[in-house]
């Protein structure tokens, strides 16, 4: 093999144990996770936020925005639940280039995934103990899920990964929504066999054990956009596009149809100021069908203290080193208005 073995990391169960939870700090989780679980259940009509920084580059500034953000969930409580997001690791297109926190717990330093691991637990752990937040994150590498289970209250299963067998099988065994984008491709029946392989009960192989699990029945759908054949990028975010998201589940045998709303990526071009435009004009498809009320629970927004972005050496506080983000005032200026729009 063409791999240098360096070193075996810890377990999960001895990085928890470095970092846990208190009593207090499992109590309010429980309570997130309480009001989470009801909107995709149908049973609360607030609306899901999914909310942060492209990637979370550095502790300070997380925190400095999370804490922000708990001052206007306060303002918005009645009609929005809001989610951090607090994506500690990055999948690149080409593999090259700032891979998260995971791998480069300070971008500006050689990558160490030991440092990695005991990092993200700590944000994640902070995060909650400082806001009483508990966070999104990706889960690009299954196997490393067991280091933040009992501090998550959500799971992004990316573009690149959502035909993957293992993260299907993975996710089939959370107990917490866990969001299927569709393929970079935009192939919604590969997203759609991703969301009935997760909702379904599986025995297959996790982390050196034969696991067995139940299925999912909170696993739904992302829709953040695709890529055409000629490398040019197109959305699915509109009226039609959810209208046909519903046809699609209501053919299926599917628990819960859901879908968040993915604003930026391949829907705004990347063009991070167009996410205020389009989370407004996707309120207004729900305003205008009960179907698509039902079916959209949430949206996705990437965003930091500062608008766009800057590269890994930019060295400004706030802003993103991957992709751009809006700032925060327009963030705050957009989630009062989401709250004024949803009815």
């Amino acid at each position: 093999m063409n791999m240098e073995f360096k070193r075996k990391l810890p377990a999960p169960e001895d990085v928890i144990n470095m970092y846990p939870l208190t009593d207090e700090m499992i109590r309010r989780k429980a309570e997130n996770d309480k009001e989470i679980r009801s909107v995709f259940l149908g049973e609360s009509d607030k609306l899901v936020l999914l909310v942060g920084p492209c990637s979370a580059d550095r502790e300070d500034a997380v925190l400095d925005y999370i804490s922000r953000l708990r001052d206007v969930q306060e303002k918005v409580k009645d009609k929005i639940v809001i989610i951090p997001r607090i994506y500690t690791n990055k999948p690149r297109t080409t593999g090259a280039g700032y891979k998260g926190m995971l791998h480069q717990s300070d971008p500006h330093c050689p990558p160490d995934m030991l440092k990695g691991v005991l990092a993200i637990r700590r944000l994640h752990v902070k995060v909650l103990e400082q806001t009483g937040f508990s966070g999104a994150d990706e889960m690009l590498y299954p196997e490393n899920h067991r280091y933040l289970a009992d501090v998550l209250s959500y799971v992004a299963v990316g573009a690149r990964s959502v035909e993957n067998q293992q993260h299907r099988l993975t996710a089939s065994g959370l107990d917490m929504p866990v969001g299927m984008k569709n393929p970079t491709s935009g192939d919604l029946s590969v997203m759609t066999n991703a969301i009935t392989a997760a909702q379904s009960g599986h025995v297959f192989s996790y982390r050196g054990w034969e696991v067995s699990s139940s299925g999912n029945p909170l696993a739904h759908a992302i829709l953040r956009g695709y890529v055409n054949r000629y490398g040019q990028t197109a959305p699915n975010y509109h009226y039609e596009d959810l209208s046909a998201l519903g046809e699609l589940f209501a053919k299926g045998n599917f628990k819960n149809p859901a879908v968040v709303v993915d604003v930026n990526h391949s829907n705004s071009g990347k063009n991070y100021l167009e996410q205020i435009r389009i989370a407004k004009e996707v309120l207004h498809s729900t305003r205008h069908s009960k179907d698509i009320y039902r079916l959209v629970k949430g949206l996705m927004i990437e965003s930091y203290i500062e608008d766009g972005c800057q590269k890994v050496d930019g060295g400004k506080y706030g802003l993103s080193i991957t992709d751009p983000c809006l700032g925060w005032e327009k963030t705050e200026r957009l989630i009062l208005d989401i709250a004024d729009l949803r009815t």
